[in-house]
């Protein structure tokens, strides 16, 4: 009996292996959410975001850091979550922007997203993602003033 392989150069259908491991990571943390209830506090969301910057290498480390501290600097109203096992803020539980690590995805940058409950609209065109190599003052106060805009 032989056994039939696809050619090796034929591109699969599907999902990679990292988006495959973010939905279980998402999977888990509908399953956390939904233990805690109405126990859930904004502290669980913030232990659960800080325990996954830990976990990051160094690079996305530094960054997930310090858009934690400016989306809780300037926009203390959102919540903290997991969101596909990445940080995110949420208001009323929407996500409004995230952090997504380069490592997790096999990608060159990390990348700050924001979903659709941002107010960021700005006539018909805006950017709703920034790629992050690094992040200098300059880019922090620009980022400061984008999720301040798009908590409001």
């Amino acid at each position: 009996m032989t056994t039939r392989t696809a050619p090796k150069n034929k591109p699969t259908v599907g999902f990679s292996a990292e988006e495959l491991a973010a939905m279980k990571d998402h999977a888990q943390e509908l399953g956390t959410a939904a233990r805690r209830g109405a126990r859930a506090t904004k502290a669980d969301g913030t232990a659960d975001v800080l325990a996954k910057i830990a976990e990051m290498n160094d690079s996305d480390r530094a960054l997930a850091e310090r858009i934690h501290a400016i989306v809780t600097e300037h926009a203390p109203n959102l919540t903290p979550k997991l969101w596909y096992g990445m940080p995110a803020y949420a208001k009323d539980g929407k996500i409004v922007c995230f952090f997504k690590c380069a490592e997790k995805f096999k990608s060159r940058y990390a990348t700050l997203g924001f979903e659709d409950k941002a107010t960021l609209d700005e006539g018909t065109v805006w950017p709703t993602s920034f790629a992050l190599t690094g992040l200098t003052p300059a880019d922090e106060q620009m980022i400061g003033a984008l999720v301040a805009k798009a908590a409001s």
